[in-house]
């Protein structure tokens, strides 16, 4: 069986240098272009997807949808929250050089690649808050983040994976997931065994298919970069 991880082509706010999370911000050209690419190289390796998985952002659903185009892929598809960026709080929308300026270099690193520390949190009553947004209108005041820490977004991607991905692997589907930094890293810091100090330096490069190989026990294979 096959697992293909991709993360969504370039945002506006990647190009602005950001802070985005669950901010819905589109695709630039470069992102849609690289969203093409991704959908070119897996179109060469050949697999056929059985089902495929993104999250409720539009820069995650609009690489997919490219994807899907350049692939013919006509199965289902599941838009979920748990597989969303992780919550940056009240990072969300800031410049990432100015923050580096104004909180140093080593706070902005802990902030993004650390397992466990979080960044400053939002209020409910700040704009940004995700209950203002109709998307999420079904999620209880528990599951609306306030901020996030690569360990709070591995407490809702690791169990959907477990849940719902894995099941299809089980049952001996090739899955595809399009998603984010952040919600691909801590799926890859579960299957990979990679430890709270190592998953500082894992970064996921916008728009490259990650592939596992499973055998019919779900042992991985092999895993690589298209």
């Amino acid at each position: 069986m096959y697992l293909v991880l991709v993360r969504h082509g370039e945002s506006i706010w990647n190009l602005e240098n950001r802070f985005t999370g669950w901010t819905d911000v589109p695709l630039t050209d470069k992102g849609k272009e690289e969203a093409k690419q991704a959908g070119l190289l897996l179109k060469e390796k050949g697999i056929s997807f059985d089902t495929a998985y993104t999250s409720l952002l539009k820069r995650a659903i609009d690489t997919f949808s490219i994807i899907q185009e350049m692939i013919h892929y006509e199965g289902p598809v599941y838009q979920d929250w748990h597989l969303n960026e992780r919550h940056y709080g009240a990072l969300q929308g800031l410049n990432k050089e100015e923050m580096k300026a104004k909180c140093g270099e080593e706070q902005v690193r802990l902030w993004r690649r650390s397992y466990d520390v979080q960044p400053p949190a939002l209020t409910k009553e700040d704009e940004r808050y995700p209950g203002n947004d109709l998307k999420y209108q079904d999620l209880t005041e528990e599951e609306l983040p306030l901020t996030e820490c690569l360990k709070d977004t591995m407490e809702r991607t690791v169990p959907y994976y477990q849940q719902t991905i894995q099941k299809d692997l089980m049952d001996g589907k090739n899955v595809l997931v399009v998603a984010h930094g952040n919600s691909l890293r801590s799926i890859r810091m579960y299957l990979d065994h990679i430890s709270e100090k190592d998953i500082m330096d894992l970064e996921i490069p916008l728009g490259i298919p990650y592939v596992y190989e499973f055998d019919e026990n779900l042992n991985i294979v092999q895993a690589y970069y298209l």
